[in-house]
Order: C-alpha cells, then sequence, then structure tokens
C-alpha cells in the first residue's frame, strides 16, 4: 500500500483520537498542576437585637465572593505544582503508618485513595482470572454440544454482556438488598437472618460476582471463534498418538488462543481498572469506593458549588498511570510474540 493512500486510511482515526483522547489528555495533566481559588473580601457586619434597656449588638467578621462587572464570582488559577498529589497520596500519613508505632495498612485505609487503589486492584486482579477461565469453559463447552444446541446456548449465554451494566448492578443488588428474593431464600435455607449489604466484603463479593456475570460473555465469544480456527488436522494427529483431552487443550487449543487471551486481558483490565457502574449500582460509596469513583467525587459540587478539579486531574492521571502498570507485561509479551513471529 501506498504512503498516501496509508495516510488517507489513518488520518481520520489520528484525527479523531487526538481531538478525543490526547488533547483531553493533556489537559488533564496541565490542570493537576493548577488549583483554582475564588477571591473573598472580608466585610464587618453589626447585628443588632432588643434588649431590656439597651440593644444587644454582636459584631462579626463575615467572608463575601468578590464578583466581576457580570457579577460573577472572580477565581483566581494559582499554580501549585504537585500539591494536588500530595494532598491524594498524603505521604506524611504514610510514613507515621508504616513507622515504628504505626498501624499499616489500617491506617491507609482511612485515607480515600489508597482504599480506592486497594478495592480497584482487588477487584481488577480478582475478576480477570475468573473471566478468563469461565469464557474458556463456556466456549469449549459449547464447541463440544450438538450443532442444533449451539445456536440457543450462544444466545443465551450472551444475554448478560447485552445488559446494561448499571441496571445489571441495580437488578442484582434488588435480588439481595433487605427482603430480595435470593435473600430470602438464603434466610430459608440457613435460618439466619442475612444482610447482604451490612458489610463491606459481602458488597465486594456480589460487585465481583456481577462483573464476572457480565463481562464472560466477551470472553466466549471470542474464543468460540477462535476455537473454529483450531487446525483439525494437528487435533486428529494428537488423537491419534494418544493424547488426551486435558492435553490436547493444554498444548493445542490454549497455545492458539493466547493471542486472544492475551487482547481479552487487555480489555478486561482496562474496563475493570476504571471500575464505577457497580460502585454506583451497589451504592457502595460507605464501604467500598473505586478511584474513578473518587475523581467523580472530586467533581461533584460541594455545598458551596465549588468542585476539586486539581485534586480529580491528578486522581486521574494516577489511575492512568495504574492501566499502564498493569498492561505492559502484556504489551511486553505481545511484542516478544510479535518478534518471533516476524
Amino acid at each position: 500500500m501506498k504512503g498516501k493512500t496509508f495516510a488517507m486510511f489513518v488520518a481520520p482515526s489520528l484525527i479523531l483520537m487526538l481531538t478525543f483522547i490526547a488533547l483531553p489528555l493533556v489537559s488533564v495533566f496541565f490542570q493537576s498542576f493548577y488549583q483554582n481559588r475564588q477571591q473573598f473580601t472580608q466585610t464587618t457586619v453589626e447585628s443588632c437585637t432588643p434588649g431590656f434597656l439597651t440593644q444587644n449588638c454582636v459584631t462579626e467578621v463575615r467572608n463575601t465572593a468578590k464578583l466581576d462587572a457580570n457579577g460573577k464570582p472572580i477565581i483566581d488559577r494559582v499554580f501549585v505544582g504537585l500539591e494536588s498529589y500530595r494532598q491524594l497520596l498524603q505521604p506524611e500519613k504514610v510514613a507515621a503508618a508504616f513507622a515504628a508505632n504505626g498501624e499499616g495498612w489500617k491506617a491507609l485505609e482511612t485515607i480515600d485513595f489508597y482504599r480506592a487503589l486497594r478495592f480497584t486492584l482487588t477487584f481488577t486482579l480478582v475478576t480477570l482470572p475468573l473471566v478468563l477461565l469461565l469464557g474458556l469453559v463456556l466456549a469449549i463447552a459449547v464447541d463440544n454440544t450438538v450443532k442444533s444446541l449451539r445456536g440457543p446456548l450462544i444466545f443465551v449465554s450472551l444475554l448478560p454482556f447485552i445488559i446494561t451494566p448499571v441496571i445489571g448492578a441495580l437488578s442484582i443488588r434488588w435480588l439481595f438488598i433487605g427482603d430480595g428474593i435470593l435473600t430470602r431464600a438464603l434466610e430459608w435455607m440457613t435460618g439466619h437472618d442475612i444482610a447482604m449489604f451490612a458489610q463491606g466484603w459481602t458488597i465486594e463479593l456480589l460487585m465481583m460476582f456481577y462483573r464476572v456475570w457480565h463481562v464472560a460473555p466477551f470472553a466466549f465469544v471470542v474464543f468460540y471463534a477462535a476455537l473454529q480456527t483450531v487446525d483439525q488436522d494437528t487435533m486428529e494427529s494428537a488423537i491419534v498418538d494418544g493424547a488426551s483431552r486435558w492435553e490436547r487443550l493444554t498444548h493445542i487449543v490454549i497455545p492458539h488462543l493466547m493471542p486472544l487471551i492475551i487482547f481479552v486481558s487487555l480489555i478486561h483490565l482496562m474496563d475493570s481498572y476504571r471500575v464505577f457502574d457497580e460502585v454506583i449500582g451497589f451504592s457502595s460509596e460507605a464501604h467500598r469506593i473505586s478511584l474513578q469513583w473518587l475523581t467523580f467525587s472530586y467533581l461533584t459540587p460541594d455545598e458551596t458549588g465549588n468542585r476539586s478539579i486539581s485534586r480529580a486531574s491528578a486522581s486521574s492521571m494516577l489511575t492512568m498511570i495504574g492501566i499502564v502498570l498493569l498492561l505492559i507485561p502484556l504489551l511486553m509479551r505481545t511484542w516478544r510474540d510479535h518478534k518471533v513471529s516476524r
């Protein structure tokens, strides 16, 4: 393909990526080094109330927002450097937590960033192998059923992936919260009162269960499509040589699926590290928060109408750095396989 033709094909994608990904990312990076501070002026106000012989007067100093000619608050943009990152990471409290008399990780759990980081990493790394395993098992099971049943099985298996994430999370929550159907069933079977949303670890298990249930169909359909391209001559040769099902799976099928296993892992890591829908759907803010939810909370206006844009930007940048660190081993594996294939 000629260079000009290649550029014409690639240019639209590059323009869209620069416009909607690269430029906003650069903007967020610079915003993390600045803080918007509203200007206030101090005014002395004297308020009096009737008294018996004389009035009771109280003088107080109030902070009043400065307004411009249009009646809007005056806001200064101040360069603060790494202050937003320091407020997020709080290195002083980290050092105190791991000092001689510190409480270690228990003390870090009181800091929002580390609490969100712990849940995000646990959620991502626990659900990844479960999604891959369940997707592979479903793909192999459907591939080995009779052809007349494959269509209905594929349709049923893909239903969880079609459901909108927030709606699916709310559905699972309604099944287990309070007098939900499954909660009542568990109480009837065990004879004990069950409150799935009264403690953090049960909510976390439900959130992981939902993510695996929702995402495994994606891995299933990718692996099932790849199973149709397995070299049948190699499989027949392995059967003639006496290879068991497990040996054929580990020496032929999985190596053939490895590029797609890495692909599914990349997609899942990027999505799970930005977990947000589950936190909203399960209303877990009191027990479990994610890095994405933390960014959202900083962008939510407080009672005065202000938003912590600088800390939200810093949180976004740290989230992106975490995603990159998780993806590096898989990307290096992909690069090595590409060099070997060439």
